[in-house]
C-alpha cells in the first residue's frame, strides 16, 4: 500500500522546522525581503502557480472573483507542465513530508487550497 501524501502549508516568513521535510515555494514571484538562505527552499515550483495574468486579475477583486479564479486556476493546472509538476510533488510527498511555502498573508484564501485539492489533499 502506497504512503498517503502529506502536505503542510507555511508562510515563507515563518522559521523552517525540522518536520517540514522538503520545502517547495508555490508562488510565482520570489517573496520580498527574504533571502534564499532565510527561505530554506528546496524547490521553486513555478509550474503549479497561477499565471501572472490570473494572479493580477484575482488580486484586483478577490472578494468577488474567488469562484471564477478557482475555475481558471484549475484550467491552468490542467496543462502538461503543471500536470508533470503536480505528479512530481505527489511522488515527493509519498516519500517524505512536503511543505508548500508561500508568501501570501492568508494562505486559506489564496491559490493554496486549490493547489492542495489538485494534489489530492483536502484543505483544512
Amino acid at each position: 500500500m502506497a504512503a498517503q501524501p502529506r502536505y503542510r502549508v507555511k508562510r515563507v516568513y515563518d522559521a523552517p522546522e525540522a518536520g517540514d521535510g522538503r520545502r517547495v515555494l508555490v508562488d510565482r514571484l520570489w517573496p520580498r525581503g527574504v533571502s534564499k538562505q532565510q527561505a530554506s527552499i528546496d524547490e521553486w515550483a513555478k509550474d503549479v502557480t497561477p499565471s501572472n495574468e490570473l494572479r493580477r486579475w484575482y488580486h484586483a477583486e478577490p472578494d468577488t472573483r474567488r469562484a471564477e479564479f478557482e475555475k481558471k486556476y484549475r484550467a491552468e493546472l490542467a496543462g502538461d507542465a503543471p500536470q508533470d509538476a503536480l505528479a512530481r510533488l505527489r511522488a515527493e510527498a509519498a516519500r517524505e513530508p512536503l511543505t508548500l511555502v508561500t508568501a501570501v498573508k492568508d494562505p486559506a484564501h489564496s491559490h493554496v487550497p486549490v493547489l492542495l485539492g489538485e494534489l489530492g489533499e483536502t484543505p483544512k
